[in-house]
């Protein structure tokens, strides 16, 4: 086909009922078939970053990267000039693509030509269309005059998906959905991304944005490590709140004797050390967002305490007889099944109701398909910023071993899984270009795995509990019983046996808490 065919079909697009992700998908597919090269992608300008939003030619991985312009001069320099931008071969500013190129595995790529043009819409800059090429002098006159053509085009595509978003957005508000258009916005005021585009995590923003506007208690339930802090931090940014303070508190990490002073506050000479008046969370959190994270972790004393508070809106520092009306609104979060918890007699009904008006499920990392792709893409782009490389790369079978393990540890172990493995790999490799290899990551990729990497105690020995016990405390008894022998093994060095069993270390600590060792 030539040119002109593909120029035409992006016209025809402009004319079509088409969602913003297929209309950019078809846009670069145009783009890429058009023009020589490699590899085009779209990027979005989020913040001080590129995020690509559609990728050909380049690694599954590449989706999850957020390309800091600081860390970037190519593509800093792409955005920063109105017409297109092209580095010949030689050009000795790194390629934030070397080692990102599908199909490519060996060799330091930093011969080939790179060529891209910044989108604006409106006045302002949107973002980019970028296209490399393996190949020295495939870009020449006639190449960047098309490329100017079809970034004018790109802007043209740019434009129409977001009237599309707005106009749902406009819908959205209509149909008494909250303030829409300021949770979309709200995503980004968020600390950290939220990384994916499988259908239980589009299912969990949606249900983010049903609620975010409204005022009710929100209780998030998932998994060690899924990520319930970010829910709860987006939950906050989509909220009419969202200018105000949210305040976190550890639930497990708060003693007994310490929970009123904490939560309520207390006045000087309350008790000994009380040496001057005190705000607790309540207060600090007032007209803001108040996150109560692993609040299955409280005793039955402060279930109570807290209760109390959540039925009256009413505060009373430790030591005073005045009490404080707050305005907070309760975001709760626990990796226990709380209904579960209740009907165990382990955790207050009524509190139980209270936190619960909305609830959200986090789904579990080996549940959401290829997300891990992209959340692996993400940190390992933090790492290589961190280290100082000019490319982090996985090598060949990675991306497969990543997607066949189980991640008990979810996100957080992912996390740790790619910071352990861009150290092993900067240390076996030296240069600028570091690859990630299948030892570096040391995951169990076996069918049937155990969320405890038994593998590295051969010697532990595993007693099956005793008839009589419901699940939770036979799962407590033999969790109670592999830990007690590794700390035997490690001479009770509790940081030696957390690395051991392959659990976080704070993790480790509220597990010893609940489990009486």
């Amino acid at each position: 086909m030539e040119m002109s065919s593909f120029v035409m079909a992006v016209i025809e697009d402009l004319g079509a009922d088409l969602d913003p992700q297929t209309r950019y998908a078809r846009y670069v597919n145009s783009l890429a078939a058009a023009l020589p090269g490699n590899a085009c992608a779209l990027l979005k300008k989020e913040g001080s970053a590129l995020k690509p939003l559609v990728v050909r030619g380049l690694t599954p991985d590449s989706l999850g990267r957020r390309f800091e312009l600081n860390e970037h001069p190519r593509l800093n320099a792409i955005v920063t000039y109105r017409g297109v931008t092209h580095f010949p071969n030689k050009s000795t500013l790194p390629d934030p693509y070397d080692g990102l190129l599908e199909g490519v595995h060996a060799g330091d790529l930093t011969v080939h030509d790179c060529m891209g043009c910044a989108l604006h819409v409106n006045g302002k800059l949107w973002g980019a269309i970028t296209l490399d090429s393996l190949k020295a002098g495939v870009f020449d006159v006639k190449v960047e005059r098309a490329m100017a053509m079809f970034a004018r085009l790109g802007e043209a595509v740019v434009h129409l998906a977001e009237l599309n978003e707005r106009t749902l957005t406009n819908l959205k508000l209509s149909q008494g959905n909250g303030n829409a258009l300021q949770a979309l916005e709200g995503v980004q005021l968020s600390r950290r991304e939220m990384i994916g585009d499988s259908k239980p995590i589009r299912d969990l923003k949606h249900e983010i944005l049903t609620v975010a506007s409204s005022q009710l208690a929100v209780l998030i339930h998932g998994e060690t490590g899924v990520g319930k802090e970010l829910v709860a931090q987006a939950l906050h940014a989509m909220s009419s709140r969202a200018n105000l303070p949210l305040v976190v508190i550890n639930c497990a990490a708060l003693p007994d004797q310490l929970i009123e002073s904490e939560l309520f506050g207390h006045v000087k000479g309350a008790f000994s050390g009380a040496e001057r008046d005190r705000q607790g969370k309540f207060e600090l959190a007032n007209e803001g967002t108040l996150f109560l994270d692993e609040v299955g972790e409280l005793s039955a004393s402060a279930q109570a305490k807290l209760l109390r508070v959540l039925q009256s809106g009413q505060v009373q520092r430790v030591g005073s007889d005045r009490e404080h009306r707050v305005d907070v609104r309760i975001v709760a979060a626990s990796n226990r099944d709380l209904s579960a918890e209740v009907k165990a007699g382990r955790f207050r009904a009524d509190l139980y109701h209270r936190l619960c008006a909305y609830p959200l499920h986090i789904p579990p990392l080996r549940e959401r398909g290829d997300d891990v792709v992209l959340l692996a893409g993400y940190f390992l782009e933090q790492n290589r910023s961190r280290l100082g490389l000019r490319n982090l790369r996985l090598g060949r079978g990675c991306e497969a071993a990543l997607k066949r393990y189980n991640w008990p540890g979810n996100v957080r172990e992912l996390e740790h899984t790619l910071g352990r493995a861009a150290l092993k790999a900067r240390r076996d490799e030296a240069g600028p270009m570091v690859t990630v290899e299948l030892e570096h990551l040391d995951l169990l990729t076996e069918a049937g795995q155990e969320h405890v990497r038994l593998h590295r105690h051969p010697d532990i020995e595993m007693s099956t509990p005793m008839g009589g016990m419901d699940y939770r405390d036979a799962v407590d008894e033999f969790s109670r019983n592999l830990i007690q022998q590794v700390l035997k093994q490690t001479d009770d060095n509790r940081a030696a046996a957390a690395r051991q069993l392959g659990l976080d270390s704070g993790n480790f600590h509220r597990m010893l808490k609940r489990l009486g060792i």
